[in-house]
């Protein structure tokens, strides 16, 4: 299942989204234009719906409350409002909707937010409608969403939501949301084992042991079948690599493993922390976009990446995507990342500031964009370089 439609009011650096989405989509836009924020509107749904995470007042409180989340270009409505439609794929009818509207509480103020109204769709047909004029005399009673009560109805959306993955690699912004697992742990064959918490540990350190983590939970025959998927593509970016393998030392700790093809036959095995960080990124990344059923969000994958890798990642991310059916957002500077031939122009997001705000539109709907790619140009010699300006002359048509 994957998000088809995206309509939003007042979030952040923006007064209105309004777009088609596709299974793969980039995001691309100067410096400032709100790719990050962008990215949040999705983790934010993700908090909603997960009472570990906090649910809705955990959500708005961590981002600072209603006076940073409100767009500071808002006119009369000052609402901030999300409403995501839901497919199995961009073809195919709606299954779900979800609209949500919050505000500051008028009389609560021990709360964050309180909602304006909550709606959910399935297959056209409304099925849950909360608003505050259902108790007007409690106009800040909707404190919590439904996520966080126990209406079955709900638990397919519920659950897609809460399985948002979001992914930066960049050591300096080091952050894997949906990667951890709590510190004792146990394998599918009963094994048990201790770890640590991570967040005083370097950033290699913490990446591999997330990673491991990860591969320990997931029963066997599914390990087996994403390291081999992860090995097969891991050889045509590095031809020396002989075999990636998951392992366990003499002390009975799970790592994973390579052996190259150039050492000494008698070499040992190189655990995941003695891969180069290149190597240990990628992987990471390959075992997200195998382990996902819902949404990837990639930040800025290019900043942690070697150049050779950032130019096929599109590819790799639409070959590893497509038995699974997820749906990958990427927010990017790189023009070598857009490169690939076979990016299309709907799964182009350009985000352009103006002085009422950041404006979001597919690359396609652009005229001198569009006419660019029908020439043979890619996306990678057009979009970056577009997402600056906002007439097509400028750019010689």
């Amino acid at each position: 299942m994957i998000i088809t439609h995206l309509n939003v009011t007042n979030w952040r650096n923006f007064r209105e989204i309004d777009v088609p989405l596709s299974e793969r989509q980039f995001i691309v836009g100067p410096n400032g234009s709100g790719k990050s924020n962008f990215l949040d509107i999705f983790r934010f749904i993700h908090d909603i719906a997960n009472n570990q995470s906090g649910g809705f007042q955990h959500g708005v409180r961590t981002r600072g409350g209603i006076q940073n989340l409100r767009s500071m270009v808002s006119e009369n409505d000052t609402d901030i409002k999300i409403d995501f439609r839901l497919a199995d794929t961009s073809d195919s009818p709606e299954s779900w909707r979800y609209a949500i509207g919050f505000r500051e509480p008028f009389q609560a103020k021990s709360h964050s937010a309180c909602l304006t109204f909550e709606k959910v769709w399935r297959k056209g047909e409304l099925i849950l409608n909360r608003t505050v004029t259902q108790d007007e005399k409690n106009p800040d009673s909707l404190i919590h969403s439904a996520f966080e009560g126990t209406e079955d109805d709900i638990n397919e959306l519920r659950n897609f939501f809460r399985s948002i993955t979001y992914l930066q690699l960049n050591p300096k912004l080091f952050s894997v949301s949906n990667l951890y697992t709590p510190e004792s742990l146990e394998t599918d064959d009963g094994v048990s084992y201790s770890t640590s918490i991570l967040s005083e540990k370097p950033f290699k350190t913490q990446l591999g042991q997330g990673l491991i983590r990860k591969i320990v939970c997931v029963d066997e025959k599914t390990r087996i079948a994403n390291i081999q998927t992860i090995e097969d593509t891991l050889k045509k970016v590095v031809p020396q690599l002989e075999r990636l393998q998951f392992t366990y030392d003499e002390k009975g700790q799970p790592h994973l493993a390579i052996r190259n093809s150039h050492w000494h036959p008698n070499s040992p095995l190189q655990y995941e922390d003695q891969f180069s960080d290149g190597t240990l990124r990628l992987i990471t990344l390959m075992w997200a976009l195998l382990e996902s059923e819902s949404i990837l969000l990639l930040e800025e994958p290019e900043q942690s990446l070697h150049v050779g890798i950032v130019s096929q990642l599109a590819y790799l991310i639409y070959r590893m995507q497509t038995s699974k059916g997820q749906q990958v957002f990427v927010s990017t500077h790189s023009d070598v990342l857009l490169a690939q031939p076979e990016i299309d122009g709907t799964e182009v997001l350009m985000l352009t500031p103006t002085e009422s705000g950041t404006e979001v539109s597919t690359a396609s709907d652009n005229t001198a964009v569009r006419q660019l790619l029908a020439s043979d140009f890619t996306v990678g010699e057009v979009v970056p370089s577009k997402s600056d300006l906002k007439n097509g002359d400028k750019m010689g048509l």
